[in-house]
């Protein structure tokens, strides 16, 4: 029980706590606790009043993230009087049931802004919130579906790290196929001064971190969890990892755990902090399917790498390529999409064979000569369509590059002719 001025009962007041906080009273606000919570949102340039960040913190216990109910309320009223609304009950706020409501109030009535703050710094995360130097501009194309911050764990800016960023996403049950391949996709960005960021899950996510790790770059994990409780638990390290050398990132406070629906809520914050999205390998119902899609929704680019067309794994990402998804083989092919003017893959050939140095009118006298048996040069002139004389010289000028030799009046092949002519050709 607590009396008066939110002290607990049988307890004298603590006279060096400082003014008490109307909007959460149970919460004394210092200077110094102040400048530490603005501190926890950002690391230079404007911050939000610290009143206003702990009601974003308090709002993120209570709001599901992508409550696009709660954002509106957000966008229309302030962080500030839908946090006191919420804390102190009453009427429901307009869109919600008043059994929705009274279930928002109780969440509310657990929520501790102050502790939330203070379990991040001890794991070493911060609290990026909208209009504060960190913030990553292009979430807000979000619209009410915006998150209300972000805990961040790791030195890096957030919003400088989004600026060049891609989305390496796929399947948790991948095939050799799909690890390689997004391992060398994220390895490939990463040597090209891009940062690779995915969900930390098992599979085609923990592929593309690792790759990315692996070539000395920049990832960015996002989690549907808090960002002091890795998950997958056997991705630990690995996310230890990320926050050490990267990004760890999450809209949910610390502690919380994750769920099916976050899961699926989280994908839009991937699609929208990044350039475009890759989706390696995909079943119909995979997740990195909705990821993909907000992408696109967002005019994000889309991407998909191809598999077999037997593949199960790879079904969904061959339905997003017959709709406005790209085909990427490679990370060049990916950077000239979601890259500057210019950045273009190179021109794709097959080798050079030695006969394409060949002059256009001998290389047709060449044709002219049958794969097996020999040939007159009257019959290499009527197929190379030229005359005798000319059909003369050019075997003359084959015979002294090794590719047909003479056997009375007629001509054939050589080896190396044959080896040559079919070379880079099947058995079809």
């Amino acid at each position: 029980m607590s009396g008066d001025g939110g002290q607990p009962a049988g307890t004298a007041p603590n006279r060096d706590a400082g003014p008490t906080d109307p909007l959460f009273p149970d919460a004394a606000v210092s200077l110094g606790d102040r400048e530490r919570a603005e501190g926890a949102a950002v690391a230079g340039g404007e911050v939000p009043r610290d009143r206003e960040l702990q009601a974003r913190v308090f709002l993120a216990r209570v709001l599901e993230p992508g409550d696009e109910t709660g954002g509106r309320w957000v966008r229309e009223r302030g962080v500030l009087e839908v946090a006191r609304r919420l804390r102190e009950g009453g009427r429901a706020l307009p869109g919600v049931s008043e059994k929705r409501w009274a279930g928002l109030c109780a969440r509310a009535g657990r929520a501790d802004p102050r502790r939330d703050l203070a379990v991040a710094r001890s794991a070493g995360a911060r609290f990026v919130v909208p209009g504060t130097a960190e913030w990553p501009g292009q979430l807000d194309d979000l619209g009410d579906a915006r998150p209300l911050g972000l805990w961040v764990r790791g030195g890096p800016s957030l919003r400088m790290w989004a600026l060049r960023s891609v989305a390496v996403v796929g399947a948790r049950a991948c095939t050799e196929y799909g690890a390689h391949m997004a391992a060398t996709l994220a390895a490939g960005l990463a040597e090209r001064g891009w940062v690779v960021v995915s969900g930390g899950a098992y599979g085609i996510d923990g592929a593309a971190h690792r790759g990315a790790l692996g070539a000395g770059g920049a990832t960015a994990a996002v989690l549907a969890c808090g960002v002091d409780r890795p998950y997958p638990p056997g991705h630990t390290a690995l996310i230890n990892r990320i926050a050490e050398q990267g990004l760890v990132v999450g809209e949910l406070p610390p502690g919380d755990h994750p769920t099916p629906s976050r899961f699926i809520l989280r994908n839009r914050v991937i699609a929208a902090l990044t350039r475009g999205t890759v989706v390696v390998e995909a079943a119909y119902r995979s997740g990195s399917l909705v990821t993909a899609r907000a992408a696109g929704r967002l005019g994000r680019h889309v991407m998909g790498v191809p598999g077999p067309a037997t593949s199960a794994l790879s079904a969904g990402v061959h339905e997003l390529l017959r709709g406005d998804a790209v085909l990427v083989g490679d990370t060049a092919e990916v950077v000239e999409l979601v890259g500057d003017m210019g950045e273009l893959p190179p021109e794709r050939r097959g080798p050079v064979l030695p006969t394409d140095l060949l002059e256009p009118r001998t290389r047709h006298a060449l044709a002219g000569l049958p794969g097996r048996g020999t040939a007159t040069a009257a019959e290499v002139a009527q197929q190379a369509q030229t005359t005798e004389d000319d059909a003369i010289a050019r075997l003359y000028e084959l015979r002294a590059l090794g590719y047909v030799e003479r056997h009375g009046d007629g001509w054939k092949l050589t080896r190396q002719a044959m080896i040559s002519v079919r070379g880079g050709r099947g058995p079809c």
